[in-house]
């Protein structure tokens, strides 16, 4: 019986990790996406919701409902919030991971879309980590397009997360993002190759 594998994909914010990940869900694959994952525990998870209120302040959710904003721009102000903010999300973020994948067990594949695996030390729960990334310029451009915020701010965001340089030297996997949508589909389909030729063999 062939064992699942569990891949995660990774890159900084603006590389098209996210529509990566699309073409393999639209293959028929699980994809669970740590970000939208993080963003319902952050509603639905009690304790995590006061260890954020009492770190941040009640401003992270006036009146009872969950301000992302808010939660960005007061934790994104130094590297000690960063850090503080991670430390509390993390680890709840991983646990429901785990509990996710435990579901998937009869698959052959399962891919975890995470922009922080390395900074959450959590690249042990993978057989293979998959980095997407692509050109400073062009990530900078597709986030502030796709959030409406300047580049001055994606830039700051940009500088709390690992350099590509450093993952490239993790990762199992590296794919460049700088060209064309379906270009970045083709190279979605040779992972599967890859990963299902090596899954055959182990």
């Amino acid at each position: 019986m062939k064992k699942l594998l569990k891949v995660a994909i990774t890159g900084g914010i603006g590389s098209g990790k996210s529509t990566f990940a699309d073409f393999l869900f639209a293959k028929g694959y699980p994809v669970i996406k740590a970000d939208i994952l993080a963003k319902k525990l952050y509603v639905t998870h009690e304790v995590l919701k006061q260890k954020l209120i009492a770190e941040f302040g009640n401003e992270v959710y006036p009146e009872g409902n969950f301000d992302r904003i808010a939660l960005y721009q007061t934790a994104f102000i130094n590297d000690e919030k960063v850090k503080r903010l991670n430390e509390i999300v993390h680890p709840v973020v991983i646990e429901e991971i785990k509990n996710i994948i435990s579901y998937y067990e009869d698959e052959e594949i399962i891919f975890i879309e995470a922009a922080l695996i390395y900074e959450a030390k959590m690249e042990n729960l993978f057989d293979y980590v998959v980095l997407i990334t692509a050109d400073e310029k062009e990530r900078i451009e597709r986030t502030r397009q796709r959030e409406k915020i300047s580049g001055e701010e994606v830039k700051r965001r940009m500088k709390y997360q690992t350099p590509d340089e450093v993952k490239k030297e993790k990762a199992d996997f590296t794919f460049y993002n700088n060209g064309t949508v379906a270009e970045l589909e083709q190279k979605a389909n040779l992972l599967l190759q890859l990963l299902l030729t090596r899954n055959e063999t182990s």
